[in-house]
């Protein structure tokens, strides 16, 4: 068990370094300030920085505990009956901890950078975007249990 926790939480670790990072330290958007980056990713680079970290850790990692990444996968997998829920806690908190350790790795290579600020650019409050994704959750939840309800497997 210890040797799935400790992939998971690496694996999770690597996706919000490589992922977020590429979005935070390299993304140069809007394209306006790309003085302060002219060979910035963009929106293509990130999302290639996300699938291309996520796939090094499928082949990484995917042998020892299946390469989840995400509480949302084993939930689901949980959910299809294609997880035990008795190992489900123990990936959850492999993976917030392991996006939290990445995250703050990322703060402090970020701070030292010129220009960057926690504020962001974002006018609304931070609370303004919670309710958009809670309704698509309930909504993947919802289908996800109609789905894995009419069939002998999720997939």
């Amino acid at each position: 068990m210890a040797k799935t926790f400790l992939a998971e939480l690496f694996g999770t670790f690597w996706l919000v370094l490589g992922g977020c990072g590429s979005a935070v330290l390299a993304a140069a958007f809007p394209y306006s300030e790309a003085a302060s980056n002219p060979f910035g990713l963009g929106f293509l680079g990130v999302a290639l920085a996300f699938g291309l970290t996520l796939l090094t850790m499928a082949y990484a990692i995917g042998h020892i505990s299946g390469c989840h990444i995400n509480p949302a996968v084993s939930f689901g997998l949980w959910a299809c009956g294609r997880f035990p829920g008795s190992q489900l806690l123990t990936y959850i908190v492999a993976q917030v901890l392991g996006a939290i350790i990445a995250g703050g790795f990322l703060y402090l290579v970020a701070s030292g950078r010129d220009g960057f600020s926690l504020t962001g650019s974002n006018p609304w409050p931070p609370t303004a975007g919670v309710p958009i994704p809670l309704v698509g959750m309930a909504f993947s939840l919802r289908w996800h249990w109609n789905w894995c309800s009419r069939s002998s497997s999720c997939w």
